[in-house]
């Protein structure tokens, strides 16, 4: 029998250091380095962009130089292409597009950010309680959410919002929000289940711990962070449907000006007064672009598993 061979300190080390670079190696691939790199640079320009709308729409009386509602010329009524007096010219009702697209982007983020919200923190809530007790109560809940999930979101929304009309802006917010929270739920119901099997969460129970304490302590920590990321990504969402539903005439109430209003009022006319519709359809174009970005790099900045298994998407 052999005797059995000891290995210095440094060889130990060295042999550390190597096999943590071979794992390392082994799961990030090649490409994944690149878009690690450029992740937190879409991510600051991302949310520098965010944060500047949202004080543009927070600052607008103060930044637009007219009232949105303004009728600068009420007997002609004449749309103007854009000039000095007029950055993105006027509408048909000869109101000055630079000002209602300010005041548009209170009413398009707004709805979008306390939908979004109301929808996480109602998912958040049905996901925990469905993930944490299990069982026959966690059969049921998902049941519900599978015949809810069924209903087109889009159609549900046209339906109610029909029967419910005019509609005031935070009917229209609660509309949106109490039928966005199905994905999140999901999410969270999934999270908590993994939770719930590691080793911290499963000492807890073995010692007594009541179950409000496990959950608050060790479940919701771990569930907020791809929450808050499936909540960035849904604000863009909710800003696309709002500015459909407005562009529908189910949405904000005119002369209430959102993004989606302005768009059309300019869409049937857009070969002669192509201004009216381009400047708000670029507006959501670059907002929607800046909430996604923004979603995607956080997602890939906190959550390891991403880079880890490569790309998901």
């Amino acid at each position: 029998m052999q005797p059995p061979i000891r290995v210095s300190a440094p060889a130990e080390r060295l042999a550390a250091s190597g096999l943590a670079s071979a794992v390392t190696s082994a799961q990030i691939p090649p490409d994944e380095p690149a878009r690690a790199r450029r992740t937190p640079t879409a991510l600051w320009w991302s949310l520098a962009f965010i944060v500047l709308l949202c004080l543009i729409a927070l600052f607008a009386p103060l930044l637009a130089p007219y009232s949105p509602n303004e009728q600068l010329d009420i007997v002609g009524l004449k749309t103007r292409p854009p000039s000095f007096a007029h950055p993105l010219g006027t509408d048909q009702y000869s109101r000055d597009l630079l000002s209602r697209l300010l005041f548009g982007a209170r009413i398009s983020l707004s709805v979008a950010m306390l939908a979004v919200l109301l929808s996480a923190t109602v998912g958040t809530a049905y996901g925990l309680v469905a993930g944490y007790l299990g069982g026959r109560v966690d059969a049921i809940m998902m049941r519900l959410l599978d015949a809810c999930l069924s209903i087109p979101r889009v159609l549900l929304l046209v339906a109610l919002l029909a029967l419910w009309s005019p509609v005031p802006l935070g009917a229209l917010i609660a509309i949106i929000g109490f039928t966005g929270w199905f994905e999140v739920s999901r999410l969270v119901r999934a999270e908590v289940l993994s939770v719930m099997q590691r080793d911290y969460a499963l000492a807890a129970r073995a010692l007594g711990t009541p179950g409000l304490r496990i959950v608050w302590r060790h479940v919701l920590p771990n569930v907020l962070t791809p929450v808050f990321v499936a909540a960035t990504l849904g604000v863009a969402n909710v800003i696309i449907l709002e500015a459909g539903l407005s562009y529908l005439g189910i949405g904000a109430r005119a002369p209430t000006a959102s993004w989606g209003s302005i768009f059309f009022d300019g869409s049937d006319a857009f070969q002669t007064t192509w201004w009216i519709a381009l400047f708000p359809g670029l507006a959501i174009i670059m907002t929607v672009l800046a909430f996604n970005v923004f979603g995607t790099a956080l997602r890939d900045a906190l959550d390891p598993h991403q880079l880890a298994g490569g790309d998901a998407r």
